[in-house]
């Protein structure tokens, strides 16, 4: 019979343990260059996309913030209102580039939920699976001048 003893069994243990150890560390080593390499990648990413989007409209309404973007006619408005078109540093009479980016913002998301709901309408109505349309209504068994027993 050919019996392993007990001090093989461990040393062949022992250098698969060591062999799976230093394969963790290396593992481990590696995960943590990744994350570190993912997280400082995904603050990159966030910073230009923040200074592509937000940060471009900053910097043009601070260049852009005295000189306006269309002058009312004179009396169209009363001066409160045209004061306030012109906030906050636009002449009075002119339209700020801040309250047009304001209104653009506004019509955009508008439109844009219209699309969205115009889509909605669009899928419920083909997509009503042929059901059956029931009338609204009363129903009774008999003729309506008589009456019915309870």
């Amino acid at each position: 019979m050919q019996a392993t003893s007990s001090q093989d069994e461990f040393a062949k243990w022992a250098k698969l343990r060591r062999q799976h150890d230093k394969a963790e560390a290396q593992y481990n080593e590696r995960a943590a260059s990744l994350k570190s390499h993912r997280a400082n990648f995904t603050r990159i990413i966030t910073t230009a996309r923040w200074l592509g989007t937000n940060g471009l409209r900053f910097f043009l309404q601070w260049w852009f913030a005295r000189t306006p973007m269309f002058w009312i006619p004179k009396g169209w408005v009363p001066y409160y209102v045209a004061w306030l078109l012109s906030f906050p540093r636009a002449p009075v009479g002119a339209v700020s580039v801040q309250i047009w980016g304001t209104a653009c913002a506004t019509v955009v998301q508008m439109a844009g939920e219209a699309v969205a709901s115009g889509w909605v309408l669009v899928q419920k109505q083909g997509g009503d699976g042929g059901k059956e349309k029931v009338a609204m209504g009363a129903e009774g068994g008999g003729s309506e001048g008589e009456k019915k027993e309870l």
